[in-house]
C-alpha cells in the first residue's frame, strides 16, 4: 500500500508539469482500475508530509473519479460497497481538516456523492453535521457550512415537487434549530472578537457562509423557524448590512473583503424575501430600503465594493417592482435624486473601466456582452432604471431626457476632455429606449414610444462610426453597440448605407473597437426578417466577402501563439457566419479559407483552451465542408487529412468529436465511388474499443462509421472486421439510453450493406440484444429506433432480407417471440412514427409484407388483416418529400453542458438518409406495386383482400390498385 500510495502522489506531482502532463494522466488511468484507489486519493489528501499543490492535485482527482465513478445509470454503487461506507464515514472529518484551497474541491465532491445519495442513502448526513458544530471554533464551522452549502445550493435551480420538499424538511427538521443558535452565537462571538482582526475575519467568514445558507434553505419555501423568528432574524441581517469594523477593509481597491461579500448575501436574500414572501417580509422590509439607499449614496467607486452595489441594486429593483412600495419613486423630485445619486454614479464610466478597456480588452468585452457582467454596476444600474421605466413611463423618459441633453451639452461643449459625458448619454438613452427582453438573435425588439431611436442614432452617433480618427476609441464602440442592440429596428435600405461603415471598422487597430465590429457584423447576417429570410444574403455579401475573410483571419493569427489564437471567439464566429451567408459563393475562396483554417487548427491543437473559439473553428470548417465538398471532395480531403490525422495521433481529446463529425460530412459531400484509401485505413483505428469508451466521441464515431460502412462493405468482410462492428454495436447497447441509439446507426448500415450471407450467423444475437432490451422497459425513443430497423429489413427483401428474414431468425431465438413482439410494440410504434422518411419506410415495408411474405400470406392470417389496415392508416395522412433544411442553429455555447463530451456541429449536419429515393408518391407506389404483385402470384392478392378485409377497407385499397 505505501509504495502503492508514493507512485500515486508522484504522477499527481507529474500531472502539474505540462511536459509529463499526457503520460502521467495514462499512468494514472492504469491506477484508477486498481481496488481502493479512491481510498487512497483520500490518504494522500489527508497527508500533511505531502506538498499542498500534490494534496491539491489528489483533491481534484478525487473528485472527477467520484464524478465518474460513484454510481452507475441505475444509481447503483460502482464502487465496493466497503469503499462506499468509508468515504461517506471519512469526508466530513476530513473536510473540515484541510486547508480552504482544498476544502473548496471537497465540497463539491460532497455535493457530487449528494445528488445521488442525499437523503435517503445517507440520512445520517445532517446528524453527522449538526454534531459537529461549535459555539466558537471558527474554523470547525467554516467546514461544516461549507459540506452543508455545498449540499443545500442544489436546491436552488430546482423546480417544486413532492420529493424536493421532503428532502428540504428533512434538513429543516434536523438543523434548523441549530443554525438558528449558530447564527446568535455568530453574532455574539463577532461582538467579543472585534478587537481581534484574526478571529473576527474567522467569524465573519462563518456569518458569509450563514448568509448563503439562509439563502438555500429559503430559496423553495419560508421555512417555519424563520416565519416564526422572521423579525428578530432579519434585525440580525440588518445588523451586518449596516456593519462597520476598520479591521474587515481590505488595503487593494480592487479586493473585495469578507464584510462585502455578507452585505451582497444579506441583499440577496432580502431580495428573494421581496420577490416570494413580500406578504411575511413587506413589513420588515422599510430599515432595508432606507439602510440600502444610504449604502448605494455613500459607498465609493472601488471595483470591491463592485459586487456589493449591485446585489443592493437589484433588492432595489426589486422593492420597485411592488406597486405598493414602487410608487415611493413616483414623482419628479425623488426621481431625479435617483438618477442623481444612484443611477449615474453606478452607469458612469471610472477608471477602473478604462484600464480594463486598455489592458485586458477581451475581458472588458465579455463581461459587457454577455451578461457575464450580471454583477456590474452598469448592469444592475440599467436594470433598476427599467423596472422605474416600466411603472412611470412618461415621468422616467421625461426626467432621464434632462440628463441626456445635459450631458450631450457639455460634450457639445469641449468633445476632447468631455466625451465621457457623451459616453454616459448613449448608456443612458440605450437604457431608456429598450424595452422588454433584449434577445441574442434580434437585440431589441419593442422601444419605448416616446423616443425616436433612428433620429437619435442620425443626430448624435452616426458621425462617430463614420469617422476614421479624432474619435475615443470607447465613443466608436458606443457607436457599434447601438447599432448591434437595435439592430432588427433598422430596415434593409438602412442597414445597406450602415452595413460598409461598419465593416470598415474592423480595420481599426483598437482590439475592442475591432471585434464590437466583429460581433456586429455577425449578428447582422444573423438577422432575419419576418419571413424567416436573411437580411443580407449571399448575392448581398460576396463582393465584400473575400477581403472581409483575409481581414478576420489576419486579427485571429496576428500572434501564432496557441492562446492568444483562440482568445477572440468573436472573431472565429464572424467567419463562421461569413462562410454560411456565402453558401457555395465560397467555392471560388476555397483555397485561401483551407489554408487559414488548416493552419489555426494544427497551431491550437497543441494546447486547446478556448472551447468557444475551437466550437466555432470546427463550424466555419463544416459549413465549407457543407457547401464545397460536393464540387471540390479531393481538394477538402487532401488539405484536411493531414492536420486532423495529427489530431488524432496525439490524442487531443477536445477535438476528436469534431474531427470525426467532419470525416464524416465529406465523406458524405461525395456520396458515390469506391472509398477513398485514407478513409479505409481509417477503419482499424476507430474500431479501437478505447475509443469509444469516451461517451463524447461516440455520435460522432457512429456518424463517421455508418458512413464508411456502406462505402466499403465487401472490404470489411474481407478483413474480417464485421464481427468486431458488431461488438460496438452490443458495447453501445449496453449503454442504455445514453448511447443505444446511436448503435442502431451502425447496425443498420451493416446489415444494410453486407451481403446476407456475412451477417446471416450473427442475426440471431442481434435480435437477441435487441428483445432483451424491449423486455426492459425501454424508453419510446428505443421503441421507435427498433421498429425503424424492423420495416428497414422488411422492406429489403429484394437483397435477401425482409419479414420472412425477421421472423425466421426470431423464432431461432425464441419459438414464436415474434406474433407479440409484432403486435404490441412494431404495429402500434409504427402508428406514432412522426417523421416522414420513417412513415415512408414503414409504408414501403407493410406493402411488401402484403405482397411478399409467406408468414404473413399463409401462416399469419390475422396479421395480414391488422398489418393492411395499419398500411391504409398511414396512407391517410401520406408522408410527403423532406424538404431541405437550411436553417443552421448553431450550440448554445452558455449551455452548461457545452465542451464536455459531444457538441454536434450544426453547419454540417447529418442529411436523414432516404432508404428509398427512387419512390416519390407513396399512395400511387403502393397502389402499382400491389398491382404487379397480385399479377406476379396470379391474383393471391387480390383473394386475400376480398377473403380477410372489411367491405370499407377493402374499397380504399381497390381504389388505390385501380
Amino acid at each position: 500500500m505505501a509504495s502503492q500510495l508514493e507512485t500515486v502522489a508522484q504522477l499527481l506531482q507529474a500531472t502539474l508539469d505540462p511536459r509529463q502532463h499526457k503520460q502521467a494522466e495514462a499512468a494514472l488511468k492504469v491506477e484508477e482500475a486498481k481496488d481502493g484507489f479512491s481510498l487512497l486519493l483520500l490518504n494522500i489528501v489527508a497527508s500533511e508530509a505531502l506538498p499542498l499543490n500534490t494534496r491539491l492535485s489528489g483533491a481534484l482527482c478525487f473528485k472527477n473519479f467520484i464524478k465518474f465513478n460513484w454510481v452507475d445509470e441505475e444509481g447503483g454503487y460502482k464502487l465496493p460497497e466497503n469503499e462506499v461506507v468509508t468515504i461517506k464515514k471519512e469526508l466530513i472529518g476530513l473536510m473540515i481538516s484541510v486547508p480552504p484551497s482544498i476544502q473548496s474541491q471537497l465540497g463539491e465532491t460532497i455535493s457530487l456523492i449528494a445528488d445521488s445519495d442525499f437523503w435517503t442513502r445517507w440520512d445520517t448526513l445532517i446528524d453527522d453535521l449538526v454534531s459537529r458544530l461549535s459555539a466558537d471554533n471558527a474554523k470547525v464551522n467554516i467546514g461544516v457550512l461549507e459540506v452543508a452549502h455545498s449540499i443545500f445550493k442544489r436546491w436552488r435551480p430546482l423546480f417544486a415537487s413532492d420529493d424536493l420538499y421532503i428532502e428540504v424538511n428533512h434538513v429543516l427538521s434536523k438543523f434548523g434549530q441549530a443554525y438558528v443558535q449558530l447564527l446568535a452565537s455568530t453574532d455574539q462571538q463577532i461582538e467579543a472578537n472585534k478587537n481581534n482582526k484574526e478571529l473576527l475575519k474567522q467569524q465573519i467568514e462563518v456569518m458569509n457562509l450563514l448568509v448563503k445558507i439562509f439563502y438555500d434553505l429559503s430559496c423553495q419555501d419560508l421555512p417555519p423557524i424563520f416565519e416564526d423568528n422572521l423579525a428578530e432574524v432579519t434585525s440580525l441581517l440588518h445588523k451586518y448590512l449596516t456593519y462597520q469594523n476598520s479591521f474587515l477593509v481590505t488595503e487593494d481597491d480592487s479586493e473585495s473583503g469578507p464584510l462585502e461579500f455578507v452585505k451582497a448575501g444579506i441583499c440577496e436574500v432580502i431580495t428573494l424575501y421581496m420577490q416570494k414572501y413580500e406578504d411575511a417580509f413587506g413589513d420588515l422590509c422599510q430599515p432595508f430600503i432606507t439602510s440600502t439607499w444610504s449604502l448605494l449614496t455613500t459607498i465609493g467607486p472601488e471595483t470591491k465594493f463592485d459586487i456589493l452595489v449591485s446585489k443592493a441594486l437589484h433588492f432595489l429593483t426589486a422593492v420597485a417592482s411592488q406597486d405598493k412600495h414602487a410608487v415611493a419613486f413616483n414623482n419628479d423630485l425623488t426621481l431625479g435624486q435617483v438618477i442623481e445619486n444612484v443611477v449615474l454614479p453606478n452607469i458612469s464610466l471610472r477608471e477602473s473601466d478604462i484600464e480594463l478597456f486598455e489592458d485586458e480588452p477581451i475581458e472588458y468585452i465579455r463581461r459587457d456582452l454577455e451578461g457575464s457582467d450580471a454583477d456590474t454596476r452598469r448592469r444592475a444600474a440599467t436594470d433598476f432604471l427599467r423596472k422605474l421605466l416600466e411603472k412611470f413611463e412618461q415621468l422616467v423618459t421625461d426626467v432621464v431626457g434632462r440628463y441626456i441633453t445635459h450631458y450631450l451639452g457639455v460634450f457639445d461643449r469641449d468633445p476632447s476632455s468631455a466625451w465621457k459625458s457623451k459616453d454616459t448619454a448613449v448608456y443612458l438613452f440605450s437604457a431608456i429606449a429598450a424595452k422588454g427582453v433584449i434577445t441574442a438573435t434580434h437585440g431589441v425588439k419593442t422601444t419605448n414610444t416616446l423616443v425616436n431611436v433612428v433620429d437619435f442614432f442620425q443626430n448624435n452617433i452616426a458621425s462617430d462610426l463614420l469617422a476614421d480618427t479624432g474619435v475615443e476609441p470607447i465613443l466608436k464602440v458606443d457607436a457599434i453597440k447601438f447599432l448591434y442592440t437595435f439592430r432588427s429596428l433598422l430596415t434593409k435600405a438602412q442597414w445597406t448605407a450602415a452595413f460598409p461603415p461598419l465593416v470598415k471598422n474592423l480595420a481599426s487597430s483598437n482590439y475592442v473597437v475591432y471585434t464590437y465590429a466583429a460581433v456586429a457584423v455577425e449578428r447582422v447576417l444573423f438577422l432575419t426578417n419576418d419571413s424567416g429570410e436573411h437580411i443580407f444574403g449571399k448575392d448581398d455579401v460576396a463582393p465584400l466577402a473575400k477581403d472581409l475573410l483575409e481581414h478576420l483571419f489576419q486579427l485571429i493569427e496576428k500572434d501564432s501563439v496557441p492562446e492568444k489564437i483562440q482568445e477572440n471567439e468573436f472573431l472565429m464566429r464572424c467567419v463562421m457566419r461569413v462562410l454560411l451567408v456565402l453558401k457555395d459563393g465560397s467555392i471560388s475562396m476555397t483555397d485561401s479559407v483551407l489554408q487559414h483554417l488548416t493552419k489555426i487548427t494544427s497551431i491550437i491543437g497543441r494546447n486547446p483552451s478556448n472551447p468557444r473559439f475551437y466550437y466555432y473553428h470546427f463550424e466555419a470548417l463544416g459549413a465549407l465542408v457543407r457547401y464545397t465538398a460536393p464540387s471540390q471532395p479531393e481538394k477538402l480531403e487532401n488539405s484536411l487529412y493531414a492536420p486532423f490525422a495529427e489530431m488524432l495521433h496525439n490524442d487531443v481529446q477536445e477535438f476528436m468529436p469534431y474531427v470525426f463529425q467532419l470525416f464524416a460530412a465529406l465523406l458524405e459531400g461525395r456520396p458515390n465511388g469506391p472509398l477513398p484509401d485514407f478513409y479505409k485505413a481509417l477503419i482499424a483505428p476507430i474500431l479501437m474499443p478505447t475509443l469509444w469508451e469516451s461517451r463524447g466521441n461516440v455520435p460522432a464515431l457512429s456518424r463517421l462509421l455508418s458512413s464508411i460502412i456502406p462505402r466499403s462493405a465487401a472490404h470489411i468482410v474481407a478483413q474480417n472486421q464485421v464481427e468486431p462492428i458488431l461488438g460496438i454495436f452490443q458495447k453501445l447497447m449496453s449503454g442504455k439510453s445514453k448511447t443505444e441509439l446511436y448503435a442502431f446507426e451502425i447496425l443498420e448500415a451493416i446489415v444494410v450493406s453486407c451481403e446476407v450471407s456475412a451477417i446471416q450467423q450473427y442475426f440471431p444475437t442481434i435480435l437477441t440484444i435487441l428483445f432483451t432490451r424491449l423486455n426492459n422497459n425501454p424508453p419510446e425513443k428505443f421503441k421507435q429506433r427498433f421498429v425503424h430497423f424492423y420495416h428497414l429489413i422488411s422492406s429489403r427483401d429484394q437483397s435477401g432480407l425482409g419479414a420472412d428474414f425477421f421472423i425466421k431468425n426470431s423464432d431461432t431465438v425464441q419459438d414464436a417471440v415474434f406474433v407479440p413482439i409484432y403486435l404490441t410494440i412494431i404495429l402500434p410504434t409504427t402508428e406514432q412514427l412522426a417523421r416522414p422518411l420513417d412513415r415512408k419506410l414503414a409504408v414501403i415495408s407493410f406493402t411488401k409484407t402484403l405482397t411478399d411474405s409467406q408468414a404473413f400470406g399463409v401462416k399469419y392470417v390475422k396479421g395480414w388483416s391488422k398489418t393492411c389496415e395499419a398500411l391504409l392508416k398511414l396512407l391517410e395522412n401520406p408522408p410527403m418529400p423532406v424538404a431541405v433544411d437550411d436553417v443552421v442553429a448553431e450550440a448554445d455555447v452558455d449551455d452548461l453542458s457545452f465542451g464536455v463530451g459531444f457538441t454536434q456541429l450544426s453547419t454540417c449536419k447529418k442529411v436523414p438518409r432516404d432508404d428509398w429515393p427512387e419512390v416519390t408518391d407513396v399512395k400511387s407506389w403502393v397502389g402499382s406495386y400491389l398491382k404487379t404483385a397480385d399479377e406476379r402470384h396470379g391474383g393471391a392478392i387480390g383473394g386475400y383482400v376480398n377473403e380477410r378485409l372489411s367491405p370499407e377497407a377493402k374499397m380504399v385499397l381497390m381504389s388505390y390498385m385501380s
